[in-house]
């Protein structure tokens, strides 16, 4: 079991985000709440950081996690080609269950896996998790979980599965979401519904259509 930090009070949360914060710029990884499940954390922009995740989860570089941002002008810095329907369901979604694949930018130098050029990207709408990423950076976060295992949604569920692998455990009690966040494609010029999670087909459409995208029923793929 790892070093649980709870975030009851105000002392107890300031505490748990520096610790969480200084174990990341550390190349460390830890475990954090989010607004959708509990999520294991690296610094996006440390290679062996994230490998650590990725063998932490049992997940090969095939699956690159997605990226974390605290502020929605980040997004241009990581992403280029942003479609303006992209654009309007970042201003809609964010923060929030909303994650956006779109084409990185390609002077970043970071290596999540292989990720053919895209990058996944996601500003959660949770005060701890925005708390520790304003002050690392962006970070590479997965769900809290062994891969084939159901997502940690509390942070007993996360130890369990990964205590022995992470820095410490960010403990803010059961996640409010408790579903895993939507994930659209947008790499092309037609969005695409790759994971069906938190945002349901309705809430996008109402964004969409008046740019002229629908998503169909049964979109999701995955």
């Amino acid at each position: 079991m790892s070093t649980r930090y709870p975030t009851s009070t105000d002392d107890e949360r300031e505490r748990a985000v520096e610790a969480a914060a200084q174990a990341l710029q550390r190349g460390e990884v830890v475990v954090i709440p989010t607004d959708t499940v509990y999520g294991i954390a690296a610094d996006a922009f440390d290679k062996r950081a994230v490998q650590t995740l990725l063998d932490a989860k049992g997940r090969g570089r095939e699956m690159p996690p997605p990226v974390l941002i605290g502020e929605t002008g980040t997004l241009d810095a990581l992403a280029v080609r942003v479609p303006d329907w992209a654009r309007a369901l970042v201003v809609e979604c964010w923060p929030g269950p909303l994650t956006l694949v779109l084409h990185q930018q390609p002077s970043l130098q970071w290596d999540l896996g292989e990720t053919r050029g895209t990058v996944a990207v996601r500003m959660p709408d949770h005060a701890v998790t925005l708390d520790v990423i304003r002050r690392v950076g962006p970070l590479a976060v997965s769900s809290a979980n062994k891969t084939g295992m159901p997502a940690a949604t509390d942070a007993d569920q996360a130890d369990e599965m990964l205590g022995g692998d992470v820095a410490l455990v960010v403990d803010d009690g059961e996640a409010p979401g408790g579903e895993a966040s939507t994930i659209v494609d947008a790499t092309s010029e037609e969005p695409r519904v790759l994971r069906l999670g938190a945002l349901g087909l309705e809430r996008l459409n109402a964004i969409l259509e008046p740019h002229g995208h629908e998503l169909p029923a049964g979109a999701a793929e995955a």
